[in-house]
């Protein structure tokens, strides 16, 4: 796994500079605080012309942002999943408030598909490598020893999810290896670029797990910094 600043894969030579920050939003106890990828995605999404009468996807929705700018963004119906009733219950609240046409159901990426192809889908997934089994208080983040309990079967899905000519956005940490994300899209047939990217310090789980992350080498001893990438897949 890699965990340098650079894909090894081809990315662009333009770094973006980092987006503003997302608003503030309504978010019950346990969902996952919008934050700097959450900033990241967004950003992205603002770059993407989504095309008229499109139906879109945000897959782990969250506190719903990400189905808001798709909205704001053009699309004509927005379907945001997620698997905790808490995080649906705040996109409804933060569609509601921001007159966003969204529709929040409970599911997974069995769910998605089924209601699929889209013309864009984005996601947030869970991608932080974690020592142990993720439970309901840490599913919003945490995926594994190598972070890709989720993304694996995303990108193996990718080509199912979208409509000809469709758009993927994913966003990532580099220490749930981009360059796997990347060959597996590009596997599927995808045409993949970098949309976005930004280095940031540990947040809060990260800082907590230090030690994991060295003994697993995901890490060089004493770091304290990652690299986030919204990875884009065009069908």
């Amino acid at each position: 796994m890699t965990t340098s600043a650079e894909p090894a894969l081809p990315v662009p030579s333009a770094v973006v500079p980092a987006p503003p920050r997302v608003p503030r939003l309504l978010r019950l106890p346990g969902v996952y605080r919008p934050q700097e990828d959450t900033a990241l995605l967004a950003a992205a999404i603002a770059d993407l012309a989504i095309p008229p009468g499109a139906r879109a996807l945000d897959l782990c929705t969250g506190t719903g942002a990400q189905a808001i700018a798709l909205a704001r963004g053009g699309a004509r119906s927005v379907l945001a999943v997620d698997l905790s009733r808490r995080a649906l219950a705040s996109a409804r609240l933060n569609a509601l408030v921001c007159q966003a046409a969204v529709r929040a159901r409970r599911g997974d990426l069995t769910t998605a598909v089924r209601r699929g192809p889209f013309d864009v889908v984005v996601a947030n997934p869970p991608y932080v490598p974690a020592p142990a089994e993720a439970v309901r208080a840490t599913r919003g983040w945490d995926a594994g020893p190598d972070g890709r309990a989720v993304l694996d079967p995303l990108c193996a899905a990718a080509s199912t999810l979208l409509r000809p000519g469709g758009t993927l956005l994913i966003v990532q940490s580099e220490l749930s290896d981009v360059d796997k994300s990347w060959a597996a899209l590009a596997a599927r047939g995808l045409r993949v670029s970098v949309a976005r990217r930004a280095r940031i310090p540990f947040g809060p789980v990260l800082s907590g797990r230090t030690a994991f992350l060295e003994a697993a080498g995901l890490i060089a001893p004493g770091r304290r910094t990652e690299e986030l990438v919204v990875l884009r897949a065009d069908r």
